[in-house]
């Protein structure tokens, strides 16, 4: 009678789970908003851990919901996500709206994960309170500062390619990146020589390695990205103790020995210093606490090398598959160095206008990051519907997906450049394109990313030629355990000196 009884209470719980999930999963047709079937508990993310990356998708959602509405409805097993498939409401979202989705809704457990406090996490006051401090730091006059910084880092790469290349000839140029973008991200964001060109097993280099390698892991992902408070009370952890205890160890290096030396190196680190408040526990009005300014530290490292780096292994490939675009570009970097007496310039690169033509178009095919996550802070009625998106409810843009529909990019698998001419731009809608995000949140460290990656194609294009190696498989396969949009088994180019 006592094992009936057991079974009889087993079966009870299972179906008051089961109601309650098939409720959970009833949230998008209880409110009328077109949404795809869920599976029971998985929602629709079965395929997420080993065949589809979190950009395809969402490119997937975007297609199947297209058309029939501002946006519809899927789960993320059982929790609704709405998927924007309207331009306007991307606008609305972004920009015209901004006061109903200020949030990421992102993990933070600043106790347990010191770093994970970065500007990119933080929600409301919070935010807006620290994009203020830091947004003086990504001027064009501090740019201009930190050129020098970066250009030194440039040529140290060049130097260490020719050298390369004298050896070999097809070289996986996808690490050899990285590891450009760590030296000049190591040495603007905390005055650290990494010499990760020579030495691929540099500190920085390694422990960046650490930190994506640690973000591999879709279903992980999802607990972060779209259950953070179940996330923080089951202690998952964004950053690996490892990784955080190094890089918090050298922000307080560095404070320390600047402070005591007196040292003025005018990169983000010097900035960051000049808002610290001496009381270091605390932030205060235009001040920085000591956890503050290493959170800040470590997103600005890990943003700038994966994201610019990303993007320029993508920009190399698409180059080596249109031989013409490349020599087109190449011969632009030639005109625009004569024109300022062979020198590399922060006005000569900012002069090497269709360099951002080719940059542009090589984001809309790979964006770094893509899909943009917001929340709702409070209820919002969709214009022109009856829909109430509530509270707390997460929001994707398909960054990939719209990027890629042919409705708004003709032809979207082509590459090429004359589509961000001024006069096709204006033909299209103002938010077709956003792989930094757009309005008060879009990506703060923007104009660094573009210039150090700028910096680094003028060296390429000027010196080298590419063409796809042998070990290159076209097209390449994307990683779909990383959150960055990034080739699985990295990019290997035939890299001749011109």
């Amino acid at each position: 009678m006592a094992a009936l009884d057991v079974i009889i209470a087993v079966a009870i719980v299972a179906l008051l789970v089961y109601l309650y999930v098939v409720r959970l999963q009833s949230y998008w047709a209880r409110r009328n908003v077109p949404y795809l079937k869920p599976e029971f508990f998985y929602g629709n993310t079965r395929t997420i851990e080993n065949t589809e990356t979190f950009g395809l998708l969402f490119a997937r959602f975007y297609n199947e919901l297209k058309g029939l509405g501002p946006f519809g409805g899927v789960y993320m097993f059982a929790k609704p996500i709405a998927v924007v498939t309207d331009l306007e409401m991307v606008r609305n979202v972004m920009v015209k709206d901004f006061q109903y989705f200020t949030d990421r809704g992102m993990f933070m457990n600043e106790t347990q994960d010191p770093l994970s406090a970065h500007l990119f996490n933080l929600p409301g006051s919070r935010w807006r309170d620290l994009r203020q401090k830091l947004t003086p730091t990504f001027t064009s006059g501090k740019m201009k500062m930190m050129f020098g910084t970066i250009l030194a880092a440039a040529n140290q790469f060049n130097d260490f390619l020719s050298e390369k290349v004298d050896g070999e000839t097809e070289l996986e140029i996808k690490d050899l990146l990285a590891r450009f973008t760590t030296d000049v991200i190591g040495s603007c964001a905390f005055g650290i020589e990494c010499n990760s060109m020579k030495d691929p097993d540099a500190s920085f280099r390694v422990m960046g390695r650490r930190f994506m390698d640690n973000q591999r892991g879709q279903i992980k992902n999802v607990f972060h990205n779209f259950a953070p408070e179940l996330a923080k009370k089951v202690g998952i952890s964004v950053i690996d103790r490892i990784a955080s205890d190094f890089f918090i160890g050298v922000v307080r290096e560095t404070i320390d020995f600047r402070l005591k030396n007196n040292i003025k190196r005018n990169d983000f680190m010097d900035l960051l210093i000049q808002m610290r408040n001496p009381d270091e526990g605390k932030s205060g009005e235009g001040l920085l606490s000591f956890n503050e300014i290493a959170a800040q530290s470590f997103v600005f490292y890990i943003a700038g090398f994966e994201t610019s780096s990303t993007l320029l292994t993508w920009t190399l490939y698409e180059l080596s598959l249109n031989p013409d675009i490349q020599e087109k570009g190449r011969q632009h970097v030639l005109d625009i160095l004569e024109k300022h007496d062979g020198q590399i310039t922060y006005e000569s690169v900012n002069d090497s206008t269709y360099l951002d033509k080719i940059f542009n178009e090589a984001l809309r095919k790979y964006p770094p990051v893509p899909i943009h996550f917001r929340e709702a802070v409070k209820d919002y009625r969709v214009p022109n519907t009856k829909i109430i998106i509530e509270k707390g409810t997460r929001i994707i843009i398909p960054v990939y997906g719209i990027q890629h529909d042919p409705e708004v990019f003709p032809d979207p698998k082509r590459f090429d450049p004359e589509r961000f001419t001024p006069e096709e731009v204006a033909k299209r809608h103002p938010f077709a394109w956003t792989p930094f995000g757009e309005g008060p949140r879009i990506c703060i460290g923007l104009r660094f990313g573009m210039l150090q990656a700028k910096i680094g194609l003028i060296h390429l294009l000027k010196n080298y030629r590419f063409s796809l190696g042998k070990k290159c498989k076209v097209p390449l396969n994307l990683d779909v355990q990383n959150v960055i949009l990034s080739p699985k088994e990295g990019l290997w180019l035939n890299t001749q000196k011109i």
